[in-house]
């Protein structure tokens, strides 16, 4: 386990660079997931050397032995895309993640003794079609290619790129019962069809939009209090300022030129969940020391942020790395927990399942709670305390404590992301899947480990950390616990959103371990 202390770690705004998520997805999972138990050392931003070569399957890959979802997907994908530094956009990249992992559980269903889908119900296949793997690979690819398509805006070649080298056709789109690539097309349609229109605007026209779409834009209207400029309500959000990154990658800004955040996605909190029934059923306490007019919890919960600012470690701020990176902090450890427990290519699929189905239904929850309260970022909150006089803490890449930048300039490590402070979505989403992947694997062992290398940082590459570094997390409980603490340590968050998160998450990971399991023993209502 990586030993920290249980101290927060502050920093500022860091603007609202979206990081080209859609693009990296690779059918979502497979970024998520390059590299299991001993992860391979983590990279500068930056496209593989020789991606095109790293992409292709394995040359011993064998559809009848293999197991497509760990041998393609989780350790062949992110050579595949055009790497996105931190990927901080929670909404897409837990909505993506889900429908390829449903995708590939419909499309393997048939062929398991009980499981029904859950987006289709596709009969049952005769038991000879499982002696191999082969079919149930055939219909998991052929179904992600078809969520992969429709989905993303601007899908890569690489599902059909994972086809055409396994010597399939990814332009064979027929729809049956009867073959594994017709389940698989039949499975990847249902999903997309089923969740087109469940509110989270995936089509651009919701809101009555006739003309110009715009996908997953707000349609209900949310408008924050404060703004990038003023601050006319200490309590409540401020949307930060931040450069303008114009290129499609994760480069240099184009200088002179800033933007303003917005509300990444408000009707998440409206969109139709799988397994907690009305989301509404969830609350969190109010954020009561976020109250501006609560002086003294004001400023003692900003004052522990700006003190774990002041004495982070390189190990603190790569932990804070690995979880504000949702692939990395989200989606890999399932991956790792797999490989770990040693599953097959049925449980594979069926722990994704449970897994993301929980991140899915948290970040609901933790959505229609962050509108409701709208709370303040520590951020905002140190400006207000502070204004000109100086505080001490991180000063900026390579510039380690410093003690006289004025508050008002004052910035977290991480970049902040572009939602209200409470609850906290990475801690909730964490301790949702921890819960769901405990009761599937029927214990807390996970076994994910991430090196490192000397100057490895995406925040201050080339100087942190001082030399490789191992990050290991040996239980759901620590993973968990670490992801939660690292939004204190990055900056972004206050103790209380946390501790709520902490709360808050287990509950919708047992409903969702629940849901999938009564899809997996058959039990599940048409």
């Amino acid at each position: 386990m990586a030993t920290t202390t249980d101290t927060g770690t502050a920093a500022g705004p860091g603007g609202p660079n979206r990081r080209g998520v859609l693009r990296g997805l690779l059918g979502a999972a497979g970024a998520a997931a390059a590299g299991l138990g001993t992860a391979p050392a983590a990279h500068a931003a930056g496209p593989p050397v020789d991606g095109g070569r790293e992409c292709a399957p394995p040359e011993d890959f064998d559809l009848d032995h293999g197991n497509a979802v760990r041998d393609l997907f989780a350790s062949r994908g992110a050579a595949c895309q055009e790497q996105a530094t931190a990927p901080m956009d929670a909404p897409l990249v837990v909505r993506l993640t889900h429908l390829m992992q449903s995708a590939w559980f419909d499309a393997i269903a048939p062929y398991h003794p009980t499981a029904v889908g859950v987006h289709s119900r596709l009969g049952r296949r005769p038991a000879g079609e499982r002696v191999t793997n082969r079919a149930r690979n055939i219909a998991l690819l052929y179904a992600a290619h078809r969520v992969h398509t429709a989905v993303l805006p601007q899908p890569d070649d690489f599902t059909s790129g994972l086809l055409t080298a396994l010597g399939l056709d990814p332009e064979d789109r027929r729809e049956d019962t009867g073959t594994p690539v017709g389940i698989g097309n039949l499975a990847g349609r249902a999903v997309v069809e089923s969740r087109l229109r469940d509110g989270m605007n995936q089509t651009g026209d919701e809101g009555g939009r006739r003309y110009h779409p715009m996908p997953y834009a707000d349609y209900l209207g949310y408008r924050p209090v404060n703004t990038a400029y003023e601050v006319s309500d200490p309590s409540r959000w401020q949307p930060a300022l931040g450069p303008h990154r114009r290129r499609l990658s994760d480069g240099p800004s184009d200088l002179g030129a800033f933007l303003v955040q917005q509300f990444s996605v408000p009707q998440w909190g409206v969109t139709r969940p799988y397994a907690i029934g009305d989301p509404g059923r969830f609350r969190v306490p109010p954020p009561r020391d976020s109250d501006h007019r609560r002086t003294e919890a004001y400023r003692r919960q900003a004052d522990e942020v700006l003190a774990a600012s002041a004495a982070l470690t390189d190990e603190q701020k790569l932990i804070a790395e690995t979880f504000d990176n949702k692939f990395l902090g989200i989606g890999r450890p399932v991956f790792a927990a797999a490989e770990h427990h040693r599953l097959d290519l049925d449980g594979w699929v069926q722990l994704c399942l449970c897994a993301s189905t929980a991140t899915f239904d948290a970040g609901i929850v933790v959505w229609q709670e962050k509108r409701r309260y709208d709370a303040v970022r520590p951020f905002t909150a140190v400006r207000h305390l502070y204004g000109d006089r100086p505080v001490t803490a991180w000063g900026g890449p390579g510039r380690g404590t410093v003690t006289d930048i004025p508050g008002s300039r004052w910035q977290s490590y991480l970049k902040v992301a572009d939602h209200p402070e409470y609850p906290s979505a990475s801690t909730t989403l964490c301790a949702a899947q921890a819960q769901a992947a405990r009761r599937f694997l029927g214990s807390d062992a996970l076994g994910y480990v991430r090196t490192v290398p000397r100057g490895g940082s995406l925040v201050e590459p080339g100087v942190t950390p001082a030399r490789d570094l191992e990050l290991r997390w040996d239980t759901w409980e620590q993973a968990t616990r670490h992801c939660g603490l690292s939004r204190i340590w990055g900056g972004v968050h206050f103790r209380s959103a946390i501790e709520a998160s902490w709360e808050l998450g287990p509950g919708i990971g047992d409903l969702a371990h629940d849901f999938v399991r009564r899809h997996i023993t058959g039990e599940a209502a048409a």
